[in-house]
């Protein structure tokens, strides 16, 4: 693509405006304003996942999904209990445990290997990885439980352990049989809830005194912490993609919770849909956000929410009349793959259930070599790296 192309989409005013950037600030324009680049106007079609055949209390939810449409999250069974669940086109699949009676996919990677928690035949959670058929328990840093939240493409796990002899929890790396205590900021606990491609690993830590927890960015032995909004006192990130933008959510200053990105070195506020709160649960390789939302100051009612760079979007707006007239509602976003498409969990006011929802979407993703650009936009980092307080764990 030429830069005077990239001007066109990123830099207003081009090319009346003088002097323009160069390359790298167009690909770094392009990174920082990638979710403009969502269609106003997606199609989506709304399919609810169903269950392995239980009732009990929510009946499942979708809490990510791949690029080859594979959804992963949990489900009540026939025996009303929870199990790890693939959906695969029409098919439905339990997971299994560890020999418990309970177990969560919460990650799913394009290998299609899953990285979630199950119970043991002891009744303790760990960490578990399902591949190829089989069913590893990744084990812990020497503390009773242990969970993982993320997995790479390559394998990588990430998520958090008791530690030996105490109680409290470190963010955690599983790679292939090694165990990796990643450390914490100033404070004593911290938890890892994403990984990208290269490795990155992103979560939260306590601070000093332990009151309160920051957005934490793991780079190798280096430790960031990322920081909140201004006038917040405690943040999270969720997710994190292959260009290193990260999402989760900052306190802001009257102690309200909203959507939060940070990305080449700048922390923003994503808003919400009218509401006072508002959390991103992921973000995909296009910086497309989702999450949830408060729709109304002061209601707790919350509706699953896409960011189109700044604007919150309810994705209720794109339910058709059948799917609303079937009383469903979107309550919450938890994943989007590179091709939009969205899972989740939503509500039917008739039957009184909360079900794995997925929202598969007919419009178009950006092209290849824009996609291109915007992965040239690692090289800000370097730029996150000088201004960062760095800590060795």
């Amino acid at each position: 693509m030429r830069i005077k192309n990239c001007l066109r989409k990123v830099w207003p005013g081009y090319p009346k405006t003088k002097p323009a950037p160069s390359l790298a600030a167009c690909a770094a324009l392009m990174l920082l304003g990638i979710g403009a680049a969502t269609p106003a106007n997606a199609a989506y079609t709304f399919t609810d996942l169903g269950t392995l055949g239980g009732t009990y209390g929510y009946g499942s939810a979708a809490t990510t999904i791949n690029n080859a449409g594979q959804v992963a999250g949990y489900s009540s069974n026939i025996f009303n209990g929870y199990r790890a669940t693939l959906w695969n086109g029409g098919t439905i699949t339990g997971l299994g445990t560890l020999g418990g009676s309970y177990s969560q996919a919460l990650a799913l990677n394009n290998a299609g290997q899953f990285a979630g928690t199950s119970t043991t035949t002891g009744g303790a959670n760990h960490a578990t990885l399902w591949s190829g058929g089989a069913i590893t328990d990744l084990g812990t840093l020497g503390g009773s439980w242990s969970r993982a939240y993320a997995i790479n493409n390559v394998g990588l796990v990430a998520g958090s352990s008791t530690i030996a002899g105490m109680s409290v929890q470190h963010a955690t790396l599983w790679n292939s049989g090694t165990i990796t205590d990643l450390g914490t900021l100033s404070g004593s606990t911290s938890i890892a809830f994403a990984i990208n491609n290269a490795g990155l690993v992103a979560g939260s830590s306590t601070i000093a005194g332990n009151i309160n927890q920051h957005a934490t960015l793991w780079n190798g032995g280096a430790i960031t912490d990322l920081g909140t909004l201004l006038g917040g006192r405690n943040s999270s990130a969720a997710a994190i993609n292959n260009a290193g933008q990260v999402v989760g959510y900052s306190q802001i200053a009257s102690g309200a919770q909203h959507a939060t990105l940070w990305s080449g070195g700048a922390i923003t506020d994503l808003g919400t849909l009218g509401g006072s709160t508002s959390f991103a649960s992921a973000i995909n390789n296009t910086g497309m956000v989702v999450g949830y939302s408060t729709i109304t100051t002061g209601s707790t009612t919350q509706h699953a929410t896409l960011w189109n760079g700044t604007t919150a979007i309810d994705l209720n707006s794109f339910l058709d009349a059948a799917t609303v007239n079937a009383g469903w509602v979107l309550t919450q976003a938890y994943g989007i793959n590179d091709n939009g498409w969205i899972v989740g969990q939503a509500y039917s006011s008739l039957t009184g259930r909360s079900n794995a929802f997925l929202l598969s979407s007919t419009a178009p993703v950006p092209e290849p070599e824009t996609y291109a650009m915007l992965l040239a936009g690692l090289g800000l980092l370097g730029f996150t790296a000088r201004r960062r307080k760095t800590l060795v764990a």
